[in-house]
């Protein structure tokens, strides 16, 4: 990453802290491994997208991030929770992120979008993320989600085209052709 991102980062970091002191919205201390972690994928991607759905985004990890990064990318946040997706709305508009909309909402209530891209932190299981996901995406959307130790076998029974990229205890899980 840049020195200009890394500014970003450390603005991000510097307001997530004051956040996070009056409402607990994460339990991370270090923001630089999760900056890192959140942009790792975009490596081996394999497109630049244009409309990105992020499935409960709570503190930001991965979506503010990447929007730092894939500025011509408009990202959809979707996050539920009033205090997280309060925070979401301050700080992209503090750190001027204009690729970012949040959606105060539970993504399967929300008006359906196509997007080229959905990524989901640890969200939950893979099946009923796809199915919560209905009509956001088509055969040509790629899923990009950050997952732990039993990703292979969340994704095993899935017909699609289906990768999974390992970094330290990370399993990045990228599927492609859903239908």
């Amino acid at each position: 990453m840049s020195d200009e991102i890394w500014q970003i980062v450390a603005k991000f970091d510097e307001i997530l802290k004051k956040f996070n002191k009056i409402h607990s919205l994460t339990n991370y201390k270090d923001i630089k491994p999760v900056a890192l972690d959140s942009i790792e994928p975009i490596k081996f991607l394999g497109f630049e997208p244009k409309v990105c759905v992020d499935v409960g985004s709570g503190a930001g990890f991965p979506a503010i991030f990447l929007a730092m990064i894939l500025r011509e990318c408009e990202f959809h946040l979707y996050e539920p929770i009033a205090k997280k997706s309060s925070f979401l709305s301050y700080v992209s508009g503090y750190l001027k992120l204009q690729n970012i909309t949040i959606h105060s909402q539970k993504l399967e209530n929300s008006k359906k979008i196509k997007a080229d891209l959905i990524t989901s932190r640890a969200l939950m299981k893979t099946a009923d993320l796809i199915e919560i996901c209905q009509g956001f995406y088509d055969e040509n959307t790629t899923f990009l989600l950050y997952k732990g130790s039993n990703a292979k076998f969340e994704i095993e029974e899935l017909k699609c085209d289906k990768q999974i990229y390992c970094q330290n205890e990370r399993n990045y899980v990228v599927l492609k052709g859903l239908k």
